[in-house]
């Protein structure tokens, strides 16, 4: 059977958000709103996937390849919504129908909704769920052959009855339909309403009167259609979200000494076998190999680690380090830095826009920024490269060749180079290339003034 239709309804502003950004854009675990009920649509196997938004075609940027950009140019509820989709959806395709803010849906439950909606045959299937307490829920009222007659509203009292107050079978406002007979019962739905809007739900008379039948499809997990209204919903659906991404990390092999107190974005790869400690956060599109260390309490955004690589209370930030590298603690690599094969950047080291060598060690107290190290180096405590020109405003490169030592307190003023086992002296500030093998000396001679305590008192 070919995979459904899926029209993603994103095109509301959400004004109970209190914000000027688009409720659908949202952050969600490192992703939009928007995208997890249409990542979940392309791994259902959706045949196409259709997400509906408002003029400003805000979210049409953050769209991945295989979804279409539908747009409902005024905001008249969400039939007018899916009829913005129309021309997307062909009269035998299967269509199934998702709001925007629904973002815990899993490709697995589309594809069920899918399959009991193609077996029933019905022109509509409701997704319901059933809830111990359904309070504000529209009650599923069902006929004897088990088929939906009506969804009872209850947001006013008198709305319902005790008896049908007492149902705990509650609507989702996720369906699938028929293609062909859920745009022409759209077509004909007046918005006698005081909106003068158009909504999805009162199809489904429109249905029933033509003969058609209304299945349900029950959800057994109520929390996969849980939706975002405001931001107490966020932070609840968002506490789901990351439990589960912990567990997946998790079931494959990745130990968590806190998950507590572990955030991970939903783009983020872990390999089997590292150890995440107490206080990690893991962000954006961050790769992290097999057997690492990482933490405590380190913050690592867009970041590609190796294989066995140590990252103790560290920030890295658009940086790359190879197999076997160590990192920290307190240390702050920026972006475009690579740390090459068993390479180390140590305590209070801030690395930037660098290419740190195989085996090279940056121990302690140093900033490299705009700079190129060979091999085997070591620079020594409080090595500086300083690499803007102020009377330029340009940043030059410092460059280090193999097995260069630079002892402490050493500043490299771009652009200068250090040949390949070149040394400099403690204190000295190097303006000037140092030959290969040579050592570079650049500070005044000591001289000792005899008798200058006494003199002074």
């Amino acid at each position: 059977m070919a995979g459904p239709v899926v029209v993603i309804l994103a095109a509301g502003q959400g004004t109970r958000m209190k914000s000027q950004v688009p409720k659908a854009l949202h952050d969600l675990c490192g992703k939009p709103l928007v995208r997890w009920p249409v990542d979940a649509a392309l791994a259902a196997g959706a045949s196409k996937v259709v997400v509906v938004d408002g003029p400003d075609r805000a979210i049409e940027p953050l769209l991945p390849d295989g979804a279409t950009l539908a747009v409902q140019e005024q905001p008249r509820g969400t039939g007018d919504a899916v009829l913005a989709a129309a021309g997307e959806i062909a009269p035998t395709d299967s269509v199934v129908v998702i709001n925007g803010d629904v973002p815990l849906i899993t490709a697995e439950a589309i594809d069920a909704l899918a399959q009991a909606h193609a077996a029933d045959g019905a022109a509509a299937t409701m997704a319901t769920m059933i809830l111990d307490d359904p309070t504000g829920y529209g009650r599923v009222i069902r006929n004897g052959d088990g088929s939906v007659q009506r969804v009872v509203e209850t947001k006013a009292p008198g709305d319902a009855t005790d008896e049908e107050l007492a149902i705990e079978e509650v609507n989702t406002g996720v369906y699938a339909f028929a293609g062909g007979p859920i745009v022409d019962a759209l077509r004909r739905v007046t918005p006698d309403n005081a909106q003068g809007e158009i909504y999805l739900p009162d199809a489904l008379p429109v249905l029933r009167a033509d003969g058609q039948r209304i299945a349900a499809y029950v959800i057994d997990d109520a929390t996969l259609t849980l939706g975002v209204n405001d931001r107490a919903d966020l932070a609840e659906v968002t506490a789901l979200a990351r439990l589960r991404i912990l567990r997946h990390h998790m079931r494959n092999g990745v130990t968590m000494l806190s998950p507590q107190t572990t955030i991970i974005d939903a783009g983020v790869t872990i390999g089997a076998d590292t150890v995440l400690e107490q206080g990690c956060t893991l962000r954006g599109a961050t790769r992290i190999g097999e057997r690492c260390r990482i933490g405590p309490h380190a913050t690592i955004t867009d970041a590609d680690l190796g294989h066995e690589v140590t990252a103790r209370h560290t920030w890295i930030e658009g940086a790359a380090a190879e197999d076997g590298v160590t990192i920290g603690p307190y240390a702050y690599l920026r972006p475009g830095t690579v740390l090459r094969r068993g390479s180390k950047a140590g305590t209070f080291v801030e690395i930037k826009n660098s290419d740190v060598g195989a085996g090279t060690k940056v121990p302690h107290l140093s900033y490299i920024g705009d700079a190129d190290i060979g091999e085997g180096s070591n620079l020594g405590a409080a090595t500086i490269t300083a690499n803007y020109n102020a009377r330029t405003k340009a940043k030059t490169r410092t460059r280090l060749g193999k097995r260069v030592k630079t002892s402490v307190d050493t500043t490299l003023v771009a652009p200068v180079e250090l040949g390949d086992d070149a040394y400099t002296a403690a204190g000295s500030v190097i303006t000037e290339d140092v030959p290969e093998g040579a050592l570079g000396v650049a500070r005044a001679r000591q001289t000792n003034v005899d008798g200058y305590a006494r003199r002074k008192g």
